[in-house]
């Protein structure tokens, strides 16, 4: 009986420190207790979103792997003779912080279109293909194809040795902030939608060559 009451008198404190911990605990002691909460909650947080970051968890599911992802082993982006490879959230997902927080939060909106099967088919993925690349070329032209730069920079670029359409391009419209990559170089890592009726490059100038013929 002893034991009884003890044991409900534990519950009894417990409880009361839960409902009003100020009243029962030093205030060092709650500061150290929230320090620690937030190292555990940081950690796992930064740990969750890096294994969301990787191109093993972006073709986890069949709809990336059987279409974006066999396209994307085709081009230079991936096979080269530098051995450099892009993976997914190197053009995907951006590279600072903030703008990465903020491209999760959205990309957590694609996860109903998993659970209803938006493109859980060949037909389907083919039917919204100009849908999700026009979103993806929208993203890129208003943060000036910054995942673009953050491997091919302007400044680092050497004109003499590009073709003399690429070159004069570059320095006609990328150099002078009218264009960014993306407007002409649409189709270099995915194969392009059906793009009847859809303006590609800057001013009428032919759109660079896609990675598929």
């Amino acid at each position: 009986m002893k034991a009884f009451g003890r044991a409900t008198n534990a519950l009894r404190l417990f409880w009361r420190t839960l409902r009003s911990p100020a009243m029962h605990l030093s205030l060092g002691f709650l500061t150290l207790g929230g320090f620690i909460a937030g190292v555990i909650f940081w950690g796992g947080f930064n740990t969750a979103l890096e294994i969301t970051n990787t191109e093993e968890f972006c073709v986890g599911c069949h709809e990336m792997q059987d279409n974006v992802f066999e396209e994307l082993k085709t081009t230079i982006h991936y096979n080269n003779r530098s051995g450099v490879r892009a993976t997914c959230p190197d053009c995907h997902v951006p590279h600072n912080w903030t703008s990465k927080i903020a491209r999760k939060m959205q990309a957590s909106k694609e996860v109903w279109g998993k659970v209803f099967g938006t493109i859980d088919t060949r037909e389907k993925f083919l039917d919204m293909r100009l849908t999700l690349a026009q979103h993806e070329w929208a993203r890129l032209k208003a943060n000036d194809s910054l995942e673009c730069r953050n491997c091919h920079d302007y400044d680092s670029m050497d004109l003499t040795r590009q073709g003399g359409r690429a070159a004069q391009i570059h320095r006609t419209y990328l150099a002078t902030g009218e264009a960014t990559c993306i407007d002409c170089h649409k189709g270099i890592a995915h194969q392009l939608p059906d793009m009847t009726g859809i303006q590609q490059g800057v001013r009428a100038l032919p759109v660079a060559e896609p990675a598929y013929h």
